[in-house]
């Protein structure tokens, strides 16, 4: 039967693999795991961790997209409210629209 890590335990001896301290085959022995699986984590962080930045940075634009069209939204309904009050005050007094 086939053992299974969590991702926990994969990010946590994969990060210590990176840091170097000990050796791979060191880890191996202290956690129970072959030395090819620890590599592969290894890899696979570093393979990854640009993508981690990468989502930041999109989780950022598509907030701030958001946020722009809410405020577009906004800006049109107080635009829509102003030339309704415009012309309310036209009819009401007579002043000359602008």
């Amino acid at each position: 039967m086939r053992k299974h890590y969590s991702d926990e335990f994969k990010a946590k001896v994969g990060l210590e693999a990176l840091e170097g301290a000990s050796t791979v085959n060191e880890l191996a022995s202290k956690h129970g795991v072959h030395p090819n699986m620890i590599l592969d984590w290894k890899r696979r962080i570093k393979e990854e961790a640009s993508k981690l930045f990468a989502r930041e940075r999109d989780e950022r634009l598509k907030n701030s997209e958001e946020q722009r069209d809410e405020l577009f939204k906004q800006i049109g309904k107080l635009k829509v409210e102003n030339d309704f009050l415009k012309k309310k005050c036209f009819q009401a007094f007579g002043t000359e629209e602008p």
